[in-house]
């Protein structure tokens, strides 16, 4: 194997976090943000990119870091490693409340294709890189731009759903179409496009977004209930204070309130 063999147990329910032992001289990578805890002894170094070009020199570390601006990322990751004597233990928590969904690389191919902000934290010696759109449609439309996240490697890598997750097996040919928000990732094996909702009282009235993500098998789908961006924007309707106009949870008008405001959504 290429990246460090870990072992690791989540915790929780919906504010979930993944504990992850290292024997001596191992080591994980993780986004900024995302440490919860760790074991006495254990050292924390911060890498250009995700570490896994060191073998090719200068030049190929910050050219494997450049990448990672172009997903809104920072040129920087935080790697750990247990240099002592005796196993160690390491823990990354969620940023909101979801599932952590462990990706054992070597059962996809050695490829998964995630959205830019699902990935928390992997094995040393996983590759994170970014996934080009070679569809107009998709890049334009499909939420995530042009660029979407890889992880490419034989060992362990750990993404975030929000709210609950579902997963789906897609046979050859079978299509199924999914809010663009709502994708975490999936297998290398499918066809993603964005298709045009249609119907003009569908574009206009239908609320749920111009467009549908098509994911067309054979392959893997993992989709969240509650993408963040989702969850922000109804944190931000319902604050007081933002430009959100909601009166009815926690006042004392409730609802009377939204409608004397001219506001009729009880």
């Amino acid at each position: 194997m290429n990246a460090h063999e870990i072992d690791y147990a989540i915790y929780g329910e919906e504010m979930q976090y993944v504990e992850i032992e290292l024997d001596p001289q191992e080591g994980v990578v993780a986004e900024a943000g995302s440490f919860m805890m760790m074991d006495d002894g254990i050292k924390m170094e911060t890498i250009f990119g995700d570490g896994s070009t060191k073998n090719k020199g200068f030049m190929g570390s910050i050219l494997g870091a450049g990448k990672r601006i172009l997903t809104g990322e920072s040129l920087f990751m935080t790697a750990f490693y247990n240099n002592l004597v005796g196993k160690k233990r390491i823990s990354f928590a969620s940023p909101y409340p979801g599932k952590i969904l462990p990706i054992d690389l070597t059962e996809f191919g050695g490829k998964f294709i995630c959205q830019k902000d699902a990935f928390l934290c992997a094995a040393k010696g996983v590759t994170i890189g970014i996934e080009f759109s070679k569809r107009l449609g998709r890049g334009l439309f499909g939420g995530e731009g042009f660029i979407m996240q890889k992880l490419e490697g034989d060992g362990m890598a750990f993404v975030h759903a929000g709210g609950t997750m579902a997963k789906r097996v897609l046979l050859p040919g079978e299509i199924l179409r999914v809010d663009t928000g709502c994708i975490v990732g999936f297998t290398h094996s499918i066809d993603y496009d964005v298709e045009f909702v249609g119907g003009i009282k569908n574009t206009i009235f239908g609320g749920e977004g111009l467009f549908f993500a098509k994911l067309q098998g054979p392959g893997t789908v993992y989709i969240q209930s509650l993408p963040f961006s989702r969850l922000a924007g109804r944190v931000l309707a319902s604050d007081p204070q933002g430009g959100g106009k909601d009166k009815g949870e926690g006042s004392i008008l409730g609802g009377l309130g939204n409608l004397l405001d001219g506001d009729n959504r009880f």
